[in-house]
């Protein structure tokens, strides 16, 4: 994309967050893809995944500080539940599609041909780290006002529902907790493909024995299959 466009495409999404930033490069940073990074490597352009690591963080204290004063007497379990179901990859592609940060992303040719800018994976990655950038650039206060109104509506119905998404691995947890007082671990037995389109293969291990086996695009949504997978095999409802 060319230098003029693209600071008109960020100036447009700054307009539509409500969030202008004072060093563009970071939300530009938070934008690009490992696949766009590894095609312009003569460049040294830095792509989003360390953003993302640091956005995951700031997003889970952002939203643990809030749920924790606004439901006082809500037990960790309960918090914890609601932290889960509105911090899940399937969540925050959601509300990555409702502001529609897939048009301003930077993506490999390999990637823009295969749907990348819808793939709930990159969104949702995309989305975390761009809270890292924003957490950077003006500190957490300001990026807690902006978490809470992307999140505050599917945190209330996550109160009043107790789930929106199923995260398969609390609900594993908990079952496993309740019956059994039995462990679990995710292990990765394979990776394959390139670094920007990585596909990871996890086994869910109970006392160290295979009980399931997940598949996708990152760590997370292959746990969360595995685990569903064990809990198809316990015989545990999917609701």
């Amino acid at each position: 994309m060319k230098k003029n466009n693209r600071e008109k495409a960020m100036c447009q999404l700054q307009n539509e967050l409500n969030f202008i930033f004072k060093d563009i490069t970071l939300l530009n940073g938070a934008l690009t893809h490992s696949s766009y990074a590894n095609e312009h490597r003569k460049t040294n352009m830095i792509h989003n995944e360390r953003l993302e690591f640091l956005g995951d963080s700031v997003l889970n204290l952002a939203v643990s500080d809030y749920i924790y004063k606004k439901y006082p007497y809500y037990p960790e379990g309960n918090l914890t539940k609601i932290r889960a179901t509105v911090v899940c990859e399937s969540a925050l592609a959601l509300i990555a599609k409702k502001i529609k940060l897939g048009d301003y992303l930077l993506l490999g040719k390999g990637e823009e041909a295969t749907g990348g800018r819808n793939r709930d994976s990159i969104l949702a990655d995309a989305l975390e780290a761009l809270i890292g950038a924003m957490y950077l650039d003006k500190g957490f206060r300001d990026v807690q006002r902006f978490v809470i109104r992307l999140l505050e509506k599917e945190i209330i119905e996550a109160s009043k529902k107790g789930e929106l998404f199923i995260d398969y691995k609390t609900k594993l947890q908990e079952t496993l907790q309740r019956n059994r007082k039995a462990s679990i671990e995710y292990k990765i037995v394979k990776e394959e493909g390139p670094d920007h389109d990585k596909k990871f293969h996890i086994l869910a291990l109970i006392d160290k024995e295979e009980f399931g086996r997940g598949y996708g695009r990152s760590k997370k949504e292959a746990e969360q299959r595995a685990a569903k997978e064990v809990l198809i095999r316990m015989g545990v409802k999917d609701e």
